[in-house]
């Protein structure tokens, strides 16, 4: 039977509770069925896993499985067929990192969501924005000072789209909604990779970004948006964002309207570290390298004040071309900050409500998909053992095993 699957002896994991059940889990047709002691089940591929750990598959709120580079501003002029091979290798290996659900924080569109949901190639359940909406100048606007010509062709690579004015973004958010997005990103401050702004920038009229939450929200979806300093991150939430990526340098304030929006940071600790340490081997220009500075050390002092504050914390590592392999690293680094648990949180079940899947993902309830990891070690005690893929005995997606 396809994706049927028994586990038999576990340990568990229930990231809401916190707590372990010894016991058995059946998965049947891709879904979690049933779970308790000594569960039986006739002609169903078993696995006795004596005594290991099994939490709900991971997710990675913030990647971007196109950039195959760091130099974000050579995507477009490369093969749409090459970038897609790429992309595809990058998922698989995701996979193997025991990520069973990413969401794709620009770049990715229908195209490979698709080839991966009719098994074209293994890799995580993909859920994508299409392109990020960015102001002319902003953080999804490539081009150099000395370039005029502007080529947003659909079959070309690239991250992000140009429009400026309430009616463009109206037109562009209403585009990619059209090709299926699951949610609108938009480029609201400054960033790193972008060669023509400064961090410290607000992007995007307060009236630009409320027409696109307004086309958002009327397609029964969210705006995530990209955002720095606290003046970006506070204007962003108080018009109806519902997730922030990155927030490296907000406040106190910001603290109080991610709760009262009941809105979700998504930081993204290890890209700057990886960025410092050999971004620019990886195509990183030098100019957007010596950009990094200004964002790494406050990522962790914002991941503490958001903690302490009880904002809704996701996982995301926001990785580019090679640097891809530390995306389990982020565990270790959150885990300077925050318990085990909450950090295990933020990888299932806070990710599963930020993504609206709720009981669908990032938990062993009956119903949701059998998208599970099997470790050795306790996850609870060392959060390190999900830092190091080599604690993973088998990673199990829709009940079957994929890798282990």
């Amino acid at each position: 039977m396809t994706g049927s699957l028994l586990l038999r002896n576990a340990r568990l994991l229930d990231p809401l509770s916190g707590e372990y059940t010894e016991g058995d889990l059946r998965a049947s047709d891709g879904r979690i069925v049933e779970a308790g002691p000594n569960l039986a089940a006739a002609d169903v591929p078993t696995l006795d896993v004596r005594g290991a750990v099994v939490l709900p598959g991971l997710v990675d709120a913030h990647v971007h499985v196109t950039a195959s580079t760091a130099d974000l501003g050579s995507l477009p002029s490369s093969s749409p067929s090459y970038v897609a091979a790429q992309a595809a290798q990058t998922m698989s290996r995701m996979l193997d990192r025991g990520f069973t659900t990413v969401r794709d924080a620009s770049g990715a569109d229908y195209g490979l969501a698709d080839a991966q949901a009719d098994g074209l190639f293994r890799g995580p359940r993909l859920l994508f924005c299409g392109r990020a909406l960015s102001q002319t100048g902003g953080h999804g606007d490539s081009r150099t000072r000395g370039t005029q010509v502007k080529d947003d062709h659909p079959c070309c690579a690239g991250l992000g789209r140009v429009a400026d004015g309430v009616d463009a973004v109206r037109a562009a958010a209403r585009d990619e909604l059209r090709k299926g997005a699951h949610h609108i990103k938009v480029m609201a401050s400054g960033g790193v990779a972008s060669p023509t702004d400064r961090i410290d920038s607000t992007q995007y009229s307060a009236e630009e970004l409320s027409a696109i939450v307004e086309e958002a929200t009327a397609a029964n979806r969210y705006v995530a948006a990209h955002a720095y300093t606290a003046r970006a991150v506070n204007r962003a939430l108080e018009l109806g964002v519902r997730s922030i990526e990155h927030g490296n340098l907000l406040d106190d304030r910001s603290v109080s309207l991610f709760l009262s929006q009941e809105a979700y940071l998504v930081p993204t600790l290890v890209t700057y570290w990886a960025l410092k340490e050999e971004g620019r081997e990886h195509g990183l220009p030098e100019s957007s390298w010596r950009k990094v500075d200004e964002v790494l050390g406050a990522g962790m002092a914002a991941l503490e004040r958001a903690a302490r504050g009880g904002v809704q914390l996701v996982y995301g590592t926001d990785l580019l071309g090679g640097m891809h392999r530390h995306q389990n690293h982020e565990f270790r680094l959150r885990g300077e900050v925050q318990s085990p648990l909450e950090v295990i949180r933020s990888a299932t079940s806070t990710a599963a409500d930020l993504l609206n899947l709720t009981g669908e993902i990032g938990t062993l309830a009956v119903g949701a998909h059998a998208d599970l990891l099997v470790v050795d070690g306790d996850p609870l005690a060392d959060i390190g053992v999900l830092a190091e893929p080599k604690h993973f005995r088998h990673i199990v997606q829709g009940g079957e095993v994929v890798a282990g």
